[in-house]
């Protein structure tokens, strides 16, 4: 009996069924997959990048929002604060405002307390000196400048020059450390004064600062001092003596003419007139001693045994 073939069609039990199709694989991954790889890898990365280019751009515009929204709120807080300042400065401005305008009152005050002690003790010196030595004391004390003066006499303004800041050129001036020429230096009111006493003056003020043998009229930067005490332009200089004989002599001295000079090269002003009658201050704080003989010293200065 022939053996017979086993049928083909019919799988063996546990084996894995075979597609029928199994044959026509490529025409099957044709069929199912019209695109290949290339092209699907592209389609994904247009489309991840089309779906990243909308988060960026909003994402961008809500940080220009949010800058925006800063910046205002940084204005606005700024605002605010300059408003809440603002006052607080003014009251403090006004506050240091009314300190100095209160400290001013106070040394005005004071300044008029020691004026009226000067007067007070001068007045006592006088009258003390008067009882001492009479009429030829009072005479001292005239030629010293510590009792006030009346007479006839010169009036002499010296100012400025309208354009004192100006840098005029050339002069000694300038060589002495002075670029501004239009001013009145200390040096300048020396050699007035000078002169006036030179010309025959017995009595001299300047801004009605009198001055006395011991007086200095110095500079400290820009002003002038007569005694340590700070005078400002235009500086008024009184002198009592013979006016019309003390004016020509002046303006004929050398000192007259140096004053000239300034007037013509350098813009100073200075004008002088004769007065029929001047009153002058005395001093303050001037102090006159006398020498009193010493008992039992002989006219040769050696002291006396006391014996006759």
């Amino acid at each position: 009996m022939p053996q017979q073939q086993p049928d083909r069609s019919s799988p063996a039990p546990g084996a894995a069924q075979r597609r029928p199709d199994a044959s026509m694989s490529l025409l099957t991954n044709v069929m199912e997959h019209s695109l290949d790889d290339g092209y699907a890898e592209a389609a994904a990365r247009r489309g991840a990048t089309g779906t990243s280019r909308l988060p960026q751009a909003l994402s961008g515009r809500l940080w220009l929002g949010a800058g925006l929204v800063l910046a205002a709120v940084v204005v606005t807080l700024g605002a605010a604060q300059a408003q809440v300042s603002a006052p607080t400065a003014a009251k403090e401005r006004q506050k240091l405002i009314d300190r100095v305008q209160t400290e001013t009152r106070n040394a005005d005050a004071l300044q008029k307390s020691v004026d009226s002690l000067r007067d007070t003790v001068s007045n006592e010196q006088r009258a003390a000196l008067h009882e001492q030595g009479g009429d030829g004391n009072q005479l001292l004390e005239l030629l010293a400048g510590a009792t006030p003066v009346h007479g006839p006499g010169v009036k002499l303004v010296v100012d400025d020059a309208k354009e004192a800041s100006q840098d005029l050129s050339g002069g000694p001036r300038e060589s002495n450390g002075f670029s501004d020429t239009g001013r009145v230096r200390d040096r300048d009111m020396q050699r007035v004064v000078n002169g006036l006493w030179a010309s025959g003056a017995e009595a001299i003020t300047v801004n009605g600062q009198r001055l006395t043998e011991l007086s200095a009229i110095r500079a400290a930067g820009d002003a002038i001092l007569v005694d340590n005490k700070p005078l400002v332009p235009p500086y008024t200089v009184l002198a009592i003596g013979d006016g019309e004989r003390l004016s020509t002599a002046f303006q004929d001295s050398a000192d007259g003419q140096y004053l000239h000079v300034l007037q013509q090269d350098y813009g100073i002003r200075s004008s002088i007139s004769v007065q029929g009658d001047l009153r002058l201050a005395a001093a303050p704080s001037l102090i006159v001693r006398y020498a009193k003989p010493v008992p039992g010293a002989q006219p040769d200065g050696t002291a006396g045994t006391g014996k006759g």
